[in-house]
């Protein structure tokens, strides 16, 4: 599994709130120190969503602290998109910011379509259930391409 875990990935989706902070989360969780991560979003208008906090705090993965960010910050702040290994969108919207932005680099870039949970469901319970399925597509997706969290990595998953 060592040869397909990346030394650093960057997740990204439209405001860095929902989908971008759970696989930024998942990822840290499940594979610990091992792999630098960050996340970020085409803006950075918005605090991370409350459902993405409940839902992935029932794995085990905490995302209250989580600090919304955006490309244009990270750029303000020194941060450099080539550093990263591989880049994965989340997002149509982030997937076009990203090539653009790296269009001039040689990195990985991948697109995972995920679920935006944001609009869906009108009671708590189905609107739960909408970012339940958008964490475990995450989850699914990175385990598939990274391998299964490392032993010592605490995961919960269900």
């Amino acid at each position: 599994m060592g040869a397909t875990l990346p030394q650093s990935v960057l997740f990204c989706c439209d405001h860095n709130a929902v989908r971008s902070p759970m696989a930024e989360g998942m990822m840290k969780k499940f594979y610990g120190e091992r792999v630098y991560v960050q996340s970020a979003g085409v803006k950075s208008e918005m605090e991370v969503d409350g459902f993405s906090v409940s839902v992935c705090g029932e794995i085990g993965v905490p995302l209250h602290q989580h600090k919304v960010r955006s490309f244009d910050e990270m750029q303000q702040w020194g941060d450099d998109l080539s550093a990263y290994d591989l880049i994965v969108a989340l997002s149509p919207a982030s997937q076009r910011r990203v090539l653009e932005l790296t269009r001039y680099h040689h990195l990985e870039v991948e697109y995972w379509p995920v679920l935006d949970p944001t609009g869906l469901g009108t009671k708590r319970e189905d609107k739960l259930s909408a970012y339940r399925q958008a964490r475990d597509q995450i989850r699914d997706r990175m385990i598939a391409r990274f391998g299964p969290p490392l032993p010592d990595a605490d995961y919960e998953g269900d």
